[in-house]
């Protein structure tokens, strides 16, 4: 029952992170390129709880998301991203040891720019489309290690909470 009002309480932060990214004013010079401030939560959780507590609120968040504050249209290219992200921070995640929450909040975000363009490329079939990449994946390395750092900063302290104790059946103790 904790547990499953902890994924709530994720599935929430992660809402509202995506929502304060909505309204924030855009200054990159390429579209599409955000901070990405939910996968944050998104990491955490696969951390705390594991792969499919995360990829649960992480499809959840995205689908909520485009429904409140961005669109169905943009439904396409953010579960796209999401979905090819998640399965690549999943795979570097199984290799902890090799790889920190930094370096796979890092390739998260550039493999989340690359499921964009994919998609982009199958919806528009624009071949253009490539020139952004360049951009699209130094925007996701720098956005993946501030997510990846904040990730590596909050570990510490939830692990340490009674609460995630108590309810954390991957608790590495």
């Amino acid at each position: 029952m904790k547990k499953t009002a902890y994924l709530g309480m994720f599935l929430a932060i992660s809402l509202i992170l995506s929502y304060v990214e909505s309204i924030l004013p855009v200054t990159a010079p390429i579209p599409g390129i955000k901070l990405g401030l939910a996968n944050c939560a998104i990491l955490v959780l696969l951390y705390l709880y594991g792969p499919w507590e995360a990829i649960l609120v992480n499809v959840a968040r995205v689908t909520l998301s485009a429904f409140m504050f961005n669109g169905l249209f943009s439904l396409l290219y953010s579960l796209s991203g999401a979905i090819l992200s998640f399965l690549i921070m999943f795979l570097l995640y199984r290799k902890k040891k090799t790889f920190s929450p930094v370096g796979i909040g890092m390739l998260g975000g550039v493999f989340h720019n690359i499921g964009q363009i994919i998609m982009a490329f199958a919806v528009t079939h624009v071949k253009g489309l490539i020139y952004y990449l360049p951009f699209l994946l130094a925007s996701g390395l720098v956005t993946g290690f501030i997510i990846g750092f904040l990730t590596k900063l909050l570990l510490p302290y939830l692990k340490k909470t009674i609460l995630v104790k108590n309810d954390n059946p991957n608790k590495e103790e």
